[in-house]
Order: C-alpha cells, then structure tokens, then sequence
C-alpha cells in the first residue's frame, strides 16, 4: 500500500481522535460535543470553519497553495451514532448509555480530519477543499437537510465524495460501482382498527391480530410476485404491536416496515401495492385501517467520471489488484444520495476487516468497533483525491 508517509506518523494521533469520538457518541442533530471537537481541530489545522448547517453541521473550507483553477470538490463524513447499549468491554466503549457508534461514523470522522491535517499543512493544490461533516445519516436524513439549508449554494463544488467502511471486506481494500449502487429508503406504517371483545368470545369483536398476520404475510407476495425477479426490491416487516393482556382482542394493530429499491418506477409500484393489499384484507376480515408511507433516501447513484477518477485514485493508494470496480450492489441505504442528486461525485466502501479479525463485525451490532488500522489508509485516500482531483499547474 502507498499510504502517505505523513499521515502514518500522526497515525496515532487520528486513532486518539477516534477512539474519543467512540467513547462519546451522540444521536441526530444532537452531535454538540462531536461538532465542537471537529470545529475546534480543523481551526488549529488552520481551515476556515463554518458551523450550523443541519443544526450541528460543521464544514471547512481550504485553499490551495493557489486557487488560479477556481475549482473546488467536496469530501463527506458522517459524524452521528445509534441508539444501540454497546456490549464492548474496551476503554473507550461508549460513555453514552444507550448510545455508540456501532457503524462506523467515528472512524470517518477521524479520517477526514486525519486527511484535514494533512492537507492543510501540504496544501499542495490548486482550488478548494470543501470539507463536510455531516450530522444524523441514520435514519433522519442530515444530508438532505444540509442540501435544503443550502450547502451547495454557500460552498459551491463540482463534485462530491464520501466513503464508508466495510466490514467483511478485507482490511483497506476498496470496493465501489458506477450507477445505482445503494438502495432507497421508504417505511410504512399500517395501523389496522378492528372491534375489541373478550379473547374467549372472539365472535364478538373483529381481531386486528388476525388480519394483521395474514397481512405481513401477504404482502410478501409483492416482491416474489408482483416485482420483477431481476430487479432487486426487499420488503421486510420489521415491528407488530397489538395488544396489553392475555384475555383481551384489542381494538387496534400497528404493523411497521421498509422497503428498498433502486429505481423510482419500483418504489411506486410498491407503495401502490402495499396500500391495495392492506385495504383488500381488512375489508375481507371487516377491519379498516390507515397507511403512512414516506420516502425516506433516495438511491445512491455514482456518476461515471467520478467513480473513475476514486478508482484510479484508489488504486494509488492500495494497488490496482486491491480496488474491486463494479462491486456488488448494497440494499443498504445513505442519505449522501441526497448529495450526488445536487452534484456529481462517488461513494466507495473501504474494508474494515473479515469475520472473526479486528473490524470484521458486522455494522450496527452491539459488539462492533471500526478497524484503526485502517484509518491511515481512508485519510490517505482522501488526501490523494485532493491532490489527484485538484493538481496545481506545472
């Protein structure tokens, strides 16, 4: 690997940073203490600091040694944590209870600063460097809500670039694709009104329990009949509330869900489906019932020019043989796809490690923890875009 030999010797320094980050992890729009300490590092690194875009946003701005192209790029890291108990017994597990940075966002963050660092002590560039860290990824769409506050309209960029780690990938390679490569993010919520009565004179009432089973499982006929075998849809009822005692049919059942796709055209003919299906079997069973469906992500589609220029840049960093171009579509989901629909760019996944191996956990898992080890190769990476994407002249 052809890690810049500056940022391995501050190394430790980012893994410090990391590891601080990991022990106070904090939820959407909430990320204060996390916005301080980026804030506060990119000023002593010198960059021009700009803060309250999406509440707790922070984005830094730095030129070059000349800025004579006039252009400028973006670089994205994702700065919240979950709503998870950490499980993990290391000192900087979270000090947070009920929170943690179980997919990785601490390591991001300290990429992109490690990179910061770097580059502002080099700035061996032409342009402008538009650093975003960005707030509330999970779930709550801090990357929309930066766009919509006007991120591109105060730091005007041609492109924009984000990463994720990978864990099941192999420590510091790097997979990405051209075109759609995550999915979107909807959610349902079906509340299901039948007539309470005693469990033991089930005659009596209208059981939202019933029909609420013969809900969840008819509308798994959507994806295996109703959608297109070759175009990837998931559609998986994750919540089913019903019910507060044993001799009870309860008035009401709320049934909750998500569903992933990857082109518009499906996203519709799922809503339309959910909504014919969960109106047919109540009326059939003499419930009613109301349907909430929002469309949370759009899907994360690379531009083609700017996945080259990652996987070329990529390739200087960890080797040609370790940059899988055209890596498997993710049913996953990012709200940096809010981002690449404003302006081109890319968005590659970097290993964090195999099962079984440091950083090999999955994400969102109360064990989780990102691979250090890796943190000098993200920076790296993201350093080498800058200067590859931003070459001063002669």
């Amino acid at each position: 690997m052809a890690v810049i030999n500056r940022i391995a010797e501050f190394h430790e320094e980012i893994k410090g940073w990391r590891r601080d980050l990991h022990a106070h992890p904090e939820t959407a729009f909430e990320e204060l203490r996390t916005s301080d300490f980026v804030a506060e590092k990119l000023a002593e690194f010198g960059i021009e600091v700009h803060r309250g875009l999406a509440t707790t946003g922070v984005v830094g701005v730095l030129d070059g040694q000349s800025n004579k192209s006039g252009r400028a790029i973006g670089l994205r890291a994702d700065m919240d944590a979950l709503h998870i108990h950490e499980l993990n017994d290391f000192d900087h597990r979270s000090t947070n209870e009920g929170k943690m940075h179980a997919c990785g966002h601490d390591g991001h963050t300290a990429m992109l600063l490690g990179a910061a660092k770097y580059l502002a002590e080099t700035r061996n560039f032409d342009g402008r460097i538009t650093f975003i860290f960005q707030p509330a990824e999970e779930n709550e769409g801090g990357g929309r809500v930066m766009v919509e506050e006007g991120l591109f309209d105060k730091f005007p960029v041609e492109a924009v670039y984000g990463l994720h780690n990978m864990p099941g990938r192999e420590a510091g390679t790097v997979g990405l694709r051209a075109g759609p490569a995550m999915a979107s993010f909807d959610i349902f919520e079906i509340v299901i009104t039948g007539k309470g009565a005693h469990a033991a004179m089930p005659h009596l009432g209208v059981d939202p329990v019933v029909t609420g089973a013969q809900m969840v499982t008819t509308l798994q006929t959507i994806v295996s009949r109703r959608s297109d075998p070759i175009d990837p849809v998931v559609l998986s009822v994750t919540q089913f509330h019903a019910g507060d005692t044993w001799n009870v049919i309860p008035e009401t059942a709320v049934i909750r869900g998500t569903v992933r796709a990857f082109r518009k055209e499906s996203q519709d003919q799922i809503e339309e489906d959910i909504a014919r299906i969960a109106e047919a079997v109540c009326t059939a069973q003499g419930a009613t019932m109301t349907l909430r469906y929002e469309r949370r992500y759009p899907a994360l589609v690379n531009s083609d020019a700017e996945t080259d220029i990652a996987a070329a840049v990529a390739a200087k960093v960890v080797g040609q043989e370790n940059v899988e171009i055209g890596a498997e579509q993710l049913m996953g989901s990012e709200d940096f796809a809010y981002m690449l629909q404003e302006k081109p760019g890319c968005y590659i996944w970097l290993g964090n490690g195999t099962e079984g191996g440091p950083g090999g956990c999955s994400v969102h898992n109360p064990h989780y923890d990102f691979n250090d080890e890796v943190a000098v190769v993200g920076a790296s990476y993201w350093a080498t875009l800058a200067e590859s994407t931003l070459p001063k002249a002669g």
